[in-house]
């Protein structure tokens, strides 16, 4: 086989990782981790052998996902670092990751299930932590941000965002904005250009109140 009839066959197994990896993140987003590589594959349009070739377990694509995710953390803190001021550089990183995760429905899913004790994704986890204590240190130290603010204190808020924006997606879809400079003006960070995202109104709040699941028809009477 030549170099070049090799080509299509790499673009289509990309392409194909690509959406087994997609659809995946989609079905965890809808329905949590009960989701099998079978059910992937027939979500995907793709053979089953196709899903198998790529991720041979569950795990396996769970952990693909994870390390996807961390990469681009690291890339978000490695853009933050390059601010000009320690509370710029918080600043940036805080809102670009909330910002990630407001568009991550599934995010929890993989972190509650991915490999976290195996090197490569405990090496990755790690090192955002590493580069995350290195963010809050200097901005502390700078008097930039509050002077009890911790490390922590930045996993709680994507949590806090995480929470609001899975609620608000289709209702509000920008609202996490507006909750994320009240927090950020809490840690004592600088107030930074309008986020032009104004308080819900009544009837959107009733939206994002929860609701009973629909009573099965077995269940009546």
């Amino acid at each position: 086989m030549t170099r070049e009839t090799q080509r299509p066959l790499r673009a289509d197994a990309e392409r194909n990782r690509r959406l087994i990896m997609e659809t995946a993140d989609r079905m965890f987003a809808q329905r949590g981790s009960a989701v099998t590589l079978n059910e992937i594959a027939r979500e995907a349009g793709v053979g089953v052998a196709t899903v198998y070739r790529r991720f041979p377990d569950l795990q396996t694509l769970i952990d693909a996902l994870f390390t996807e995710r961390f990469t681009t953390f690291l890339e978000l803190a490695a853009e933050a670092e390059g601010q000009p001021r320690p509370g710029q550089a918080l600043r940036h990183y805080l809102l670009a990751a909330a910002q990630w995760r407001a568009g991550d429905r599934a995010l929890d899913v993989i972190l509650a299930n991915a490999s976290m004790d195996a090197r490569p994704i405990a090496q990755m986890r790690d090192d955002l932590g590493r580069h995350v204590d290195g963010l809050v240190e200097a901005a502390v130290a700078a008097g930039a941000v509050r002077e009890d603010f911790a490390s922590s204190d930045v996993y709680a808020f994507l949590h806090m965002i995480g929470a609001i924006a899975d609620r608000t997606e289709d209702i509000a879809p920008e609202a996490w904005r507006r909750y994320a400079e009240a927090l950020l003006m809490g840690f004592g960070l600088e107030r930074g250009p309008a986020a032009h995202t104004s308080a819900m109104t009544d009837a959107q709040i009733l939206r994002t109140w929860p609701t009973a699941p629909a009573q099965s028809q077995g269940d009546a009477g």
